[in-house]
């Protein structure tokens, strides 16, 4: 009988995701929102098709872990301790300063005592890592600068479980439980845990990784995955710590292994589909019967809640640097209230700071601000990017006209790549960030339209989802494996040709699915090689098998240069052949 209500409601979890995922992707509004309704449907407050959304929302908290682990294998130490100021200062003051904002804003407005407001207005200052970072990671907007600071401020949020929980439970009116430690010892075993993960990445988890490259089984990857995950995870709620934060640390420390997006590639799916019944079971435990109890109370909190957090975020975003447009971007990715408070709302309950009705009340209030996340999302994508005012009039991409081939940078080498393309009849549409080449160009005739075209969401307005081939003639040294993996797997149509600016461009994006690499200067260096040897009278045979030579000696050294990750492995670069020796 287990195995048939397992089997059952396995079915409808599965069958309302299909039935109310795509009709919102079609209509562009994401699949959270998606998930949200279909749990509300079959939950125990909807239809009752399926039971027990409790015990499921602490299974599908995996999908948290194992999102935060994917997010970590792309953010290597160097570049977290580049972040620190955003991580700690203005993630810190975002926590503070939101969460004491809605604790007053409670206190005034409720009749709640000041401990029980700080418990509810705390933890809603904490927004949805599960919602954001898919939006940010999908788009390719997780590595712009923009990104970089939202992924900052979610980080610090699951940071800030532990003092959190230390506070409800300094705050708790229950008798002391024994078996609860107090908060010191959880700081403590939170920096010994995180020192304990690095050392098992290094040690444990980095030679099985060999190992089963070694071996060359798919299937060990993933179980290496996600035994990463799931055991970094569990020594982390053994501790009473934060299951996500070990998932990321354990992420971290793989992000400069060689094997990071076979892993990435793996674990993938199953971070989608535990995602999606993380978020279908937020909707079942949502008691629909409390909105309608109290449906101005829960509406107008949920409200305030977005519009304090944006008020908030933005403040603060100015006060650290960012321009004005993107900082209120900013506010609104993270106005909503995020999952980590459904536990902190459970913990505020056993401490006896409020009832189960409160709990179900703001759990309610989350939720809501949750489902007007999408709709938020398609504003702030629309202030995250700035243009100085010199830009202003520049043309989109939108206004392009639906074109075959996407050139990236229309510089001396984009230009002629054009040439060649419109020559073979192809039509283009131009793409540049630089407002003097825009211009320069538009003079000539030629129009070029404004934006970068290392972002997804911008390539898809230039009409990405329909070309053939997207061209990247930029001189950017920097475009690699972070930006590129992304634009790949949003547009897999397309054919992806990259301008290298060197060897080491080139080795970075070597293992990608490209269709094509060019060094910038590689075979004009090889044309005026040949066209000195012919003006020193050398034979046309001879001249043939010095450029032969040299193509072969150098993809020798690419080659042992990739396996070895080192520029100084193969055949040194003067390397002269031998002279061959006259037969008789």
């Amino acid at each position: 009988m287990e195995t048939a209500s397992i089997l059952r409601e396995g079915v409808f979890l599965l069958g309302a995701g299909l039935l109310f995922v795509i009709p919102f992707r079609r209509l562009g509004l994401g699949a959270v929102l998606g998930y949200l309704l279909a749990g509300v449907a079959i939950g125990p407050y909807g239809l009752a098709l399926v039971s027990d959304g409790e015990s499921k929302l602490g299974i599908a908290e995996l999908g948290i872990a194992l999102l935060l682990f994917l997010v970590g294998l792309e953010l290597n130490p160097a570049r977290l301790w580049r972040l620190k100021r955003d991580i700690f200062g203005l993630g810190f003051a975002q926590v503070a300063l939101a969460g004491l904002a809605l604790a007053t804003l409670i206190f005034l407005v409720a009749d709640f005592t000041l401990g029980a407001a700080l418990a509810l207005g705390l933890p809603l200052a904490l927004s949805s890592t599960a919602q954001v970072l898919p939006s940010l990671k999908s788009s390719g907007r997780i590595n712009t600068p923009f990104g970089e600071r939202a992924f900052s401020i979610l980080l610090f949020q699951d940071l800030a479980i532990v003092p959190l929980i230390t506070i409800i439970a300094a705050l708790s009116r229950a008798p002391a439980d024994p078996a609860t430690p107090p908060g010191w010892q959880l700081a403590l075993a939170t920096f010994f845990a995180i020192i304990g993960l690095v050392l098992a990445g290094r040690f444990i988890i980095s030679p099985l990784l060999r190992l089963t490259g070694r071996l060359g089984e798919r299937e060990l990857f993933v179980v290496v995955g996600l035994f990463t995950v799931v055991a970094s995870a569990a020594v982390m709620e053994a501790l009473h710590l934060s299951t996500a934060l070990g998932a990321f640390i354990a992420g971290v420390m793989l992000a400069d292994s060689p094997y990071r997006h076979e892993i990435e590639a793996d674990v993938e799916p199953f971070r989608s589909i535990l995602l999606g019944l993380f978020f279908m079971a937020v909707g079942m435990v949502l008691d629909v019967s409390v909105i309608l109890a109290n449906p101005m109370f829960v509406i107008g909190m949920a409200a305030a809640l977005v519009g304090i957090k944006t008020a908030v975020t933005y403040a603060l975003s100015r006060a650290f640097g960012m321009d004005s447009r993107p900082a209120f971007g900013l506010g609104l990715l993270l106005s909503q209230g995020g999952e980590f408070g459904f536990v902190l709302f459970a913990q505020a309950q056993a401490a006896l700071l409020i009832e189960p009705q409160a709990a179900s009340l703001f759990g309610a209030i989350v939720t809501l601000s949750m489902a007007t996340t999408p709709f938020l999302l398609m504003i702030a994508r629309r202030y995250e990017y700035v243009r100085p005012h010199s830009e202003e009039e520049l043309e989109g991409p939108e206004l392009a006209q639906q074109s075959k081939a996407i050139v990236v940078g229309f510089g001396r080498f984009g230009q002629t790549v054009t040439q060649i393309l419109m020559a073979g009849r192809i039509s283009v549409t131009l793409v540049d960030i630089k407002p003097e080449q825009i211009e320069r160009s538009n003079s000539f005739g030629a129009k070029v339209y404004y934006g970068d075209g290392r972002r997804v969401d911008l390539l898809r307005r230039a009409g990405a989802d329909e070309a053939q081939a997207i061209v990247f003639c930029t001189d950017d040294r920097g475009m690699g494996e972070r930006e590129l993996s992304p634009i790949l797997s949003a547009f897999p149509q397309a054919a992806v040709f990259v301008r290298a600016f060197d060897r080491r461009q080139l080795l970075a994006v070597r293992d990608l699915d490209l269709a094509g690499t060019v060094r910038e200067v590689f075979e004009s260096a090889i044309r005026m090689g040949i066209d000195v040897l012919q003006s020193m009278g050398v034979e046309e045979q001879e001249i043939l098998g010095a450029e032969q030579f040299y193509r072969e000696q150098d993809q020798l050294r690419l080659d042992a240069q990739g396996e070895a990750g080192d520029l100084r492995a193969g055949p040194p670069p003067l390397y002269v052949p031998p002279v061959k020796k006259a037969t008789a």
